[in-house]
């Protein structure tokens, strides 16, 4: 008959297991990370080159092609080492299906690379479909987050998969303003998109203060260079104020794209902070559960608690004092299979609180979503609305976003998957 120090050892087998499976995803998550930068990048050289009809950044485009081609085939190669006959894998489902994604994505990357080449698209139209496939890649590490079962760690994923998204946004303004610069000419709604990134960006940091770890919020408040904030802040109200139809300067097109890109590389330092941080805490909590697992392995059945043993701990869970040696055992014993219980639930109870950001970004995509769906609306629109409506509600974004949901499940008699989402963590 298989005994409590069975279980107790399947448990850590169990908890290592899944560290493992967090390991490669921290790796997963680091080449992820890698080819948003150089999608980026490629993007905004992209809406240069298409912006100024194909009178520059030529060279420079064709260079980032072949960076981001190796990186493509790094994340490539993890994508290969996933167990993909992980069935029991937590929200395994999911992300396989945004991996699926992701590779559909990138095999269509060498189409849109011969319509820019030929000039065939507005510069819109590039940078919504590059932001599309970097939107993909992001999902990945969203719901890479989402199925980590360690506390830290998932903590660490969402502070990580919030500073990403703030960089995105931050990419997705140098790649509109290149191509506003690079025009000549100011239009509506690209200054309306500028607004939206530029307020997203900071929405995003502030949930990524508040996840990630203290050291690497202060690496980015070191690297947040006051001078490069300085002249982002000038050319932004430059493209702001200028009337719908007005002149650009086209010659400030490199000194915008510079500028962002420097900001983005201080950015992209922080991510490689982060990245470091995420694989060496997922090696120190496998060698610690390895440690108690070897522990484990030493201990006799003979000296597991039985009987009325059970009930001698005093209060606080230590041994009663003059207990013979066997019955101390006993009670190490005891405690170990106490701890692991009482750590267990204390995870279970912070991974709550963890994913209930996730939980609470699901919700308000999925709101924008129906709105654009809804009243054709751009997302920058969308957003605007939402957070329009939570200011004349004096309610937070996510219980307007819920509420909207919730009226389209009136109106149109269907159940929708944010109600899984907004009770079930």
């Amino acid at each position: 008959m298989k005994s409590g120090l069975h279980f107790l050892l399947a448990a850590k087998c169990c908890e290592i297991a899944e560290l493992q499976q967090l390991t490669l995803t921290a790796e997963l998550v680091d080449a992820s990370a890698r080819l948003v930068h150089e999608l980026q990048r490629e993007r905004g050289m992209s809406n240069l080159y298409l912006g100024s009809a194909g009178q520059r950044f030529g060279a420079e485009r064709l260079a980032q092609v072949a960076q981001t081609a190796h990186a493509e085939q790094a994340l490539r190669q993890h994508f290969d080492q996933l167990d993909t006959q992980a069935t029991q894998l937590r929200q395994g489902a999911r992300l396989f299906a945004r991996i699926a994604y992701v590779l559909h994505g990138l095999a269509a990357l060498p189409a849109l690379r011969q319509q820019v080449g030929r000039g065939a698209w507005l510069p819109a139209q590039a940078t919504a479909a590059y932001t599309r496939l970097i939107a993909g890649l992001l999902a990945v590490i969203f719901e890479a987050a989402d199925t980590a079962s360690d506390p830290a760690i998932s903590r660490l994923l969402v502070g990580f998969f919030n500073f990403m998204q703030s960089k995105e946004l931050a990419g997705q303004e140098r790649a509109t303003g290149s191509a506003l610069f690079a025009s000549g000419q100011a239009d509506d709604a690209g200054q309306q998109r500028l607004t939206y990134l530029i307020e997203s960006q900071e929405r995003a940091l502030e949930v990524f203060a508040q996840f990630a770890p203290g050291e690497a919020v202060a690496l980015w408040q070191r690297s947040d260079d006051p001078n490069t904030r300085a002249a982002l802040e000038r050319m932004r109200r430059m493209l702001g104020a200028t009337v719908a139809g007005g002149a650009l300067n086209p010659e400030l097109s490199q000194r915008w794209f510079d500028t962002c890109t420097e900001r983005m590389e201080a950015m992209k330092a922080v991510e490689d902070h982060l990245s470091k941080d995420l694989r060496a805490l997922c090696h120190q909590r496998r060698e610690h559960l390895g440690q108690e697992l070897q522990a484990l392995d030493q201990v006799p059945t003979s000296v597991l608690p039985v009987g009325l043993d059970f009930f001698d701990a005093t209060p606080d869970g230590s041994p009663s004092p003059g207990l013979p040696l066997g019955t101390q055992l006993q009670h190490s014993v005891l405690e170990l299979v106490q701890a692991q219980a009482q750590r267990l639930q204390a995870m279970s109870a912070e991974l709550d609180t963890t994913r209930a950001s996730l939980n609470e970004r699901k919700l308000v995509e999925r709101a924008k979503g129906l709105l654009m769906a809804q009243r054709q609306l751009s997302e920058a629109q969308a957003h605007k609305t939402l957070r329009q409506l939570a200011m004349n509600q004096n309610r937070r974004l996510v219980d307007v976003a819920e509420a909207v949901l919730a009226l389209a499940d009136l109106t149109t008699g269907t159940v929708h998957p944010h109600t899984d989402a907004a009770t079930h963590k």
